[in-house]
């Protein structure tokens, strides 16, 4: 029995790990930590918990908590993290951090887009992206984990077939994105408030977004080079869900766009055995209704012979597959287990 401490349980995300966790038969939370409600019984703060949760919330001294775990998830504000972990706590525990402290192997990029110094950037190399998918063999030694965010996750696993196997150019990649409210997280703010999102839909963080430059980097790596994208995250008036809908010129061969076939192919060379990857059928497009709680991403696209450009998109929860679940998976995978454990269920809807 893997025993698990969460850092920031009283979050949405931390919440969601908590949901994920009580269906694990090879997980038992012993610490539910939220520096706000200490001492307050989290069936309190989460009523959905009566009669499930009986614990109390503790602080979050990751020292202490160290001793008592076997895996920390870290479900807190950028920097949190990074200002909290040692050598001392690496040697007895595993670290699963859900914040971008540790995305990004540059501190620099890191401080100039999020705007805080970095506490530990000596750690930062050995940190390991935690894309399932596509890094789960480093993920398996790693002792400290970077959970990528689901606006990066959505993007990513959208365009990644293509950009590895040269089928587009990188650099000509345009995503835009939607995101429920529940991505912001649960701290209350004037612009997430039911009449300011309410029946309406707004950009934000034009060309400035911070998770532009992860998207970058893990896709450069794929590409074998640098790459310079756009993004436009887009705020929608729903709970949960992430749909991005991303655009990029597909490369000729022989003076000829790929096919849907060699397309196909693509997706199907990376993702055919993934689970929780569903490549969707010819012209059936993705709807955050059909992942809504799930840890699936489905994926689809379409050939635009006309422009001579591709249509990818990609649909999943922010709250599972990115964050929350995906946070899960890693820890099976660190941990040996299953990688589906506590997480095959269907979507619910409605």
């Amino acid at each position: 029995m893997v025993k698990v401490g969460i850092i920031g349980a009283t979050g949405y995300a931390g919440a969601e790990i908590v949901r994920l966790l009580m269906g694990h038969k090879d997980a038992e939370i012993v610490w539910y930590g939220s520096r706000s409600f200490i001492d307050q019984k989290y069936s309190d703060i989460y009523g959905n918990m009566f009669k499930l949760v009986d614990a109390k919330c503790m602080d979050d001294n990751m020292d202490e908590l160290a001793k008592a775990v076997d895996v920390i998830f870290t479900a807190t504000p950028q920097g949190l993290c990074a200002s909290l972990v040692n050598d001392d706590i690496l040697s007895k525990v595993k670290i699963i951090d859900l914040s971008a402290d540790f995305r990004l192997k540059d501190v620099k990029i890191y401080e100039q887009w999020y705007k805080l110094e970095h506490k530990s950037p000596q750690y930062i190399e050995e940190a390991v992206y935690g894309l399932c998918e596509i890094n789960r063999g480093k993920i398996k030694n790693a002792r400290i984990l970077a959970n990528p965010g689901c606006y990066t996750t959505t993007s990513i696993l959208t365009a990644y077939p293509l950009v590895k196997e040269g089928l587009i150019d990188p650099n000509t990649l345009i995503v835009d994105a939607l995101s429920g409210v529940s991505g912001a997280g649960r701290g209350a703010k004037i612009a997430n408030l039911y009449c300011e999102v309410n029946e309406s839909a707004k950009p934000y963080g034009v060309a400035n977004h911070r998770h532009t430059p992860e998207i970058e980097e893990q896709l450069g790596y794929a590409a074998g080079k640098e790459i310079r994208i756009n993004f436009t995250p887009h705020l929608a008036p729903m709970n949960r869900g992430i749909l991005a809908t991303e655009y990029a010129t597909l490369v000729k061969k022989d003076g000829k766009l790929p096919t849907y076939e060699e397309v196909r192919a693509a997706y199907e060379k990376y993702y055919a055995n993934e689970k929780f990857i569903r490549l969707l059928d010819k012209d059936v497009y993705p709807e955050t209704r059909w992942v809504e709680t799930s840890n699936f991403v489905d994926i689809g696209f379409k050939i635009d012979e006309r422009t001579g450009r591709i249509i990818m998109m990609g649909a999943l929860d922010n709250l599972v597959k990115g964050a929350a679940g995906q946070a899960v998976q890693n820890m099976n995978i660190m941990f040996g287990l299953p990688e589906d454990e506590g997480l095959m269920f269907a979507p619910c809807f409605p």
